[in-house]
């Protein structure tokens, strides 16, 4: 293609007065585009969050977990023969079960919350509830201490707290004071006592207000522990309907990401709660329910582009039981967590170290399947080689993504990835995220 010859371009109709109106007149939107929506980080996001309470909790049970699970597959005649049981082809279950039996042994439990809300001292369990509740939240540091010291820390842990509702507000920051406090302080530590991977959970928000005070929260607690600004983040679990369609008719769960100074990590849908909150019978609450899958629709528009990651909730039919109850659980629970990563839901809640193999059989099964299909598409795209799918660039982010999450969970080896489609783990980090290059190339 030629270009026009010199002066063949008509006269310009903006000058240097006109560009700078517009750009002042942008302002907002460009300081919002690049500080509210500053896209995915691409780290790693765990694919589950398994929730036990405070007093069960122990340095050992993630492989404690990876064992009961291990038997429990074994009981049933396999992994292979599990993942079959679920619906897999024999192909993709010899495929699947090493490396699902791989993350049993060595990695059982990726996001571990040691829970002092739901599920922990039952109403006549201790005397002395407030006491027993601040000794256990020592005790519990010294446990991730413990972990961390052994080695056998999950890649991700935290605690989740009690909610800022008035009845138990003091009583959530006092745990939270309490279990931080003991763990930058646990061996003369310091800050970097704290785990890489440490998460925070706020349940039950309802307002904005709510998740503003937790802010306050963590810079008193950031400024007073010598722990530099922004150390600390925090996941919001969806689990009241107020948070999805406010008072005055507004989605406060939008106005989250704009409201938190950059803290929110992720937002979480609470499957029980939210349901029993819109009167839904109790045989009927379901993560595939149409009122959960309308609240988590808005999540999901709450935080697109802002790099807050969104986790699914749980089912609490566990595989339990006779070998029957038991298959039958797992078919479920194996078609649920298919059924999240469809919708791009990366992440859920796992209640059960029963579940444990089905969440990575379905896991593992969703990015294998898609592995030909997405490494030749980014070959051709990188190669600028057309093939049966002309792809625009979203779409070949969305595809090195899809390929990373697989990378970073086990699902896929960077070996293969590399082979198929040409790509080094970085490249094709840099292609999922190019907003991250100049930090990854300084790397």
């Amino acid at each position: 293609m030629s270009l026009p010859a010199a002066g063949a371009y008509p006269k310009a109709v903006f000058g240097d007065a006109d560009y700078e109106r517009i750009d002042a007149g942008l302002a907002d939107t460009d300081r919002l585009l690049s500080d509210g929506y500053p896209g995915d980080s691409g780290t790693r996001q765990p694919v589950h969050t398994v929730y036990v309470p405070a007093d069960r909790y122990t340095p050992s049970i993630a492989a404690d977990w990876g064992q009961q699970a291990l038997a429990a597959a074994a009981e049933a005649g396999g992994i292979q023969r599990l993942a079959e049981l679920v619906g897999l082809s024999p192909e993709l279950a010899a495929e699947v079960a090493p490396r699902v039996e791989a993350k049993l042994r060595t990695e059982a439990i990726e996001d571990l919350r040691i829970d002092f809300e739901d599920g922990y001292l039952a109403p006549g369990k201790s005397q002395d509830p407030e006491a027993t509740e601040d000794a256990e939240a020592v005790r519990a540091a010294d446990q991730v201490a413990a972990a961390m010291a052994a080695g056998t820390a999950t890649p991700f842990v935290g605690i989740r707290f009690k909610c800022f509702e008035e009845a138990t507000r003091r009583r959530g920051l006092r745990t939270l004071e309490l279990f931080l406090a003991r763990l930058v302080g646990v061996g003369g530590g310091g800050p970097d006592s704290l785990p890489e991977g440490l998460i925070l959970t706020l349940p039950k928000v309802s307002t904005v207000d709510q998740v503003e005070a937790m802010v306050y929260a963590v810079e008193r607690l950031e400024s007073a522990l010598g722990l530099h600004r922004g150390r600390l983040g925090f996941e919001v679990q969806v689990e009241t309907p107020q948070l999805i369609i406010g008072a005055d008719g507004s989605h406060p769960v939008a106005q989250l990401p704009h409201k938190a100074d950059g803290r929110i990590t992720a937002l979480h849908y609470g499957t029980y709660d939210y349901s029993a909150s819109l009167q839904i019978a109790a045989a009927y609450q379901s993560m595939e329910h149409p009122v959960a899958d309308f609240a988590k629709e808005v999540m999901q528009l709450a935080v697109a582009g802002t790099g807050i990651r969104l986790s699914d909730g749980s089912t609490n039919i566990l595989p339990l039981g006779d070998s029957a109850q038991r298959e039958e659980a797992w078919k479920l629970h194996a078609r649920l967590v298919r059924r999240s990563l469809e919708r791009g839901y990366y992440q859920g809640w796992d209640l059960h170290a029963h579940q444990l193999p089905t969440r990575y059989i379905a896991t593992y099964a969703f990015y294998r399947e898609g592995l030909p299909q997405a490494t030749e598409r980014l070959r051709n795209y990188v190669q600028q080689t057309v093939g049966a799918v002309l792809d625009e660039p979203a779409t070949a982010r969305a595809l090195a993504a899809f390929v990373l999450r697989g990378v970073q969970c086990g699902a896929v080896g960077a070996d293969e990835v590399q082979v198929s489609a040409g790509l080094t783990e970085a490249e094709l980090t840099r292609l999922a995220h190019p907003h991250l290059r100049v930090a990854l190339n300084s790397n």
